[in-house]
């Protein structure tokens, strides 16, 4: 019954599915022995079998999946013996187990290794999966046997951890819609279906988009301010997409893109913007703006089925915001100051371009300016640039001697390289995490390439989640979007390329420690404004001294990162914040003026909702574009973060927080480490979340550090 945490596919017909549940429990499995999902793989830790999954595995494994889970749950529904916690929760505990492996590799070859044939396979899985989770969340007579037992559940004598996980399960039934009518149940059925393909259709199209808005330039001289393997990599680009003598620039997901800090040709700084912002709405087959109306539409109406004013009110109530209120006083607080301190930046880069341009008059900055001028006042504030501390940030430095040397210091963990297991793309490393005694806890992988069959961002899954019930330890998997360097060159990150390695390393410590008996509250299943927190704790580590200096090496000369410099990156802590704030806000403001929408104010213009909603939130800086906008905001209408976006902030308030109690504690020391694991990463959803954290620092969050941090304690 337990979901791996990116699976958000389907298999099998509905009708299939329907029909199966009324079908005897089946003695053994359906699926060919030949298919890699038909037992569990035999490999350490259940690893996947990549090296034996193929396409055509999927559809079936699906299928008898479906089949197998659906007797199941009519199994734990129907039985004649009263309700009890083994017979009807631990039983929904342990159900689903060739769902849980196919779904978990299906996710991650969707996400990370994607081809026509899965994308096919995707988009008629959907809504198939919606209607089975339907059949198992509606069911009447399982509901009633999880509603007895959550009547009665302090007069069971159980543990903490088992008396919650009733109450969760009660949680997510009713929010399921199992107290409707089965009328409205039908209605929810068709919703939900609907609402599957539709996000499918709007993650496809902002994948096949990116590839189709790529910059295409014709003479070297446009891409000048680039280095010489970056313009060949580009003319490689063009020729693999049948462009001999031309060049590509690929977009990444985000509104802002690398090559406008190093691009001097402003007209090529221009286009390769506008190409960005106008993702998925420039007409054509990946044009998002119709599918965004139905989702906002579909939610919105859903929220009203269920109870509730609108889709953020609804997501909301079971998150540790609450409400909308809270959110909108959160995001609402920040605004001013952020976009206060970006007019300030925009001043200061209007100064570098008046000072640079002189005798020719100038220009006015636009937003394709930002990226190139910051750098300019970056240097010549701080007297230095991003590029100069790229040399000293070597990925595999970074991640040996930055990110697994600072959990080595903090929580006596190691790693060793394996080379032995397979992978499904060779750029994949696999590393076995041993414990403090020795004793191996994990497997960890990671996949830091970018490639046009892989989504755009950064993120943290478990192919294997940690359950005492079932007997399994984690194996975890971090991806990046790291632009590959040509063969034999290294790979050398940004600034936010090291953050974003530190803090997605952060969420496989919270998959890794896991220590938890039942799967439902394995790793990071824990609140989705809540799982941003240890990740965001884990980027302290970046430019904590001794770690920093441990891996912010010269990749030719093995020199350390001068002193002079580390103090500049040190100063430059706060430096751009108000953009960084700024577009930050502005997309987690349009996330939730789209679904703080009841059905009959769903918009029929995309881009002018968008416009409106930004200017009525006050962040409508020109020079400051959402860090997404609607058409390709893939957290909000793909990827689980619906009415969702502002868990980062309200994650960071804990973080800074927490930061702050790291430093009053004596920083990096194994003391520390060992009471943030016990206290709170190893617990994963165990106890609500807030009284969670509240065992760890002993007080509730303050808000004051992150706004220090953030340097908005001023205006």
């Amino acid at each position: 019954m337990t979901r791996p945490h990116i699976l958000l596919v389907a298999a099998a017909s509905a009708a299939a599915s329907m029909a199966a549940v009324a079908a005897p429990l089946a003695p053994a499995s359906m699926l060919e022995a030949s298919n890699p999902f038909a037992k569990p793989s035999t490999l350490p830790f259940n690893y996947p079998a990549w090296d034996k999954i193929r396409n055509e595995h999927f559809a079936p494994a699906f299928a008898e999946a479906m089949r197998q889970e659906a007797l199941e749950i009519e199994a734990i529904a129907n039985n004649k013996a009263a309700p009890t916690f083994e017979n009807t929760i631990v039983a929904m505990e342990r159900s689903g187990q060739l769902m849980n492996r196919v779904g978990a590799a299906f996710g991650t070859l969707k996400g990370s290794y994607t081809n026509d044939a899965l994308q096919a396979l995707d988009k008629e899985l959907a809504p198939k999966l919606s209607a089975h989770n339907d059949a198992i969340r509606l069911n009447s007579k399982l509901y009633a046997r999880i509603k007895t037992l959550y009547d009665k559940r302090s007069k069971l004598g159980l543990d903490a951890e088992g008396q919650y996980l009733i109450e969760r399960y009660h949680t997510d039934f009713v929010r399921a819609g199992a107290q409707l009518s089965d009328a409205d149940k039908q209605k929810l059925k068709e919703m939900n279906g609907q609402l599957a393909g539709l996000s499918t259709q709007f993650a496809q199209n902002v994948l096949k988009e990116a590839n189709a808005s790529a910059l295409v330039v014709d003479s070297r001289a446009e891409l000048a301010g680039m280095s010489d393997k970056a313009i060949d990599a580009a003319a490689a680009e063009a020729k693999k997409r049948g462009l001999d003598g031309k060049f590509v620039i690929p977009v990444v997901n985000t509104t802002q893109q690398a090559g406008l800090s190093v691009l001097t040709n402003r007209a090529t700084r221009e286009k390769l913007l506008a190409a960005s912002l106008a993702r998925g709405s420039r007409g054509g087959e990946f044009d998002n703006r119709d599918v965004v109306l139905k989702i906002a539409k579909l939610r919105a109406q859903r929220a009203a089925l269920l109870g509730y004013p609108n889709h953020a009110a609804y997501n909301l109530a079971d998150q540790t915001a609450k409400d909308t209120k809270a959110v909108n006083q959160l995001l609402a607080e920040f605004a001013k100051p952020a976009v206060n301190n970006a007019r300030k930046e925009a001043a200061e880069i209007q100064q570098a371009i008046n000072k640079e341009e002189g005798e020719k008059g100038g220009f006015q900055a636009a937003a394709h300016d930002w990226a190139f001028y910051s750098d300019k006042v970056r240097a010549a504030k701080y007297a230095f640039d991003g590029n100069q501390l790229k040399p000293y940030f070597e990925l595999n430095r970074v991640l040996v001697d930055g990110v697994f040397f600072a959990a080595n210091k903090e929580f006596g963990i190691s790693f060793k390289e394996r080379k032995d297991l397979p992978a499904y793309n060779e750029d994949v490393r696999v590393f076995d995490v041993f414990d403090h005694d020795g004793k191996q806890l994990a497997i960890f992988t990671f996949d830091p390439y970018a490639r046009p069959n892989k989504r755009g961002g950064a993120w943290a899954n478990a192919w294997v989640p940690q359950s005492k019930l079932m007997g399994t330890k984690p194996v975890i998997a971090n991806n990046l979007n790291i632009a590959k360097p040509a063969a034999g060159e290294p790979t050398l990150l940004t600034y936010d390329e090291v953050r974003t390695t530190f803090h997605e390393f952060g969420h496989a410590l919270h998959g890794m420690f896991s220590d938890v008996k039942y799967p439902r509250f394995s790793g990071s299943r824990v609140p989705r404004d809540y799982v941003e927190f240890p990740s965001q704790v884990n980027e302290m580590w970046m430019t904590w001294p001794e770690v920093l200096a441990n891996y912010a090496k010269h990749y030719q000369t093995g020199a350390p990162m001068p002193k002079e410099l580390l103090d500049k990156v040190q100063a430059s802590q706060q430096f751009n914040e108000g953009f960084r704030t700024t577009e930050y806000l502005a997309a987690a403001l349009l996330d939730q003026a789209w679904h703080q929408l009841s059905p009959n104010q769903i918009p029929t213009d995309v881009l002018a909702f968008e416009a409106d909603a930004l200017k009525k939130a006050g962040v409508d800086f020109a020079l400051v574009p959402p860090r997404y906008r609607t058409t390709y905001f893939s957290h909000t209408f793909s990827g689980g973060y619906s009415a969702g976006y502002y868990g980062y902030l309200w994650a960071e308030k804990l973080d800074a927080d927490t930061v702050n109690w790291f430093k009053e504690n004596g920083g990096l020391t194994r003391k520390n480490g060992d009471h943030f694991r016990k206290t709170l990463l190893s617990r994963g959803g165990t106890i609500d979340a807030m009284q969670m954290y509240r065992n760890f620092s002993g007080r509730d969050a303050q808000v004051r550090p992150l706004l220090e941090r953030r340097g908005l304690t001023g205006e």
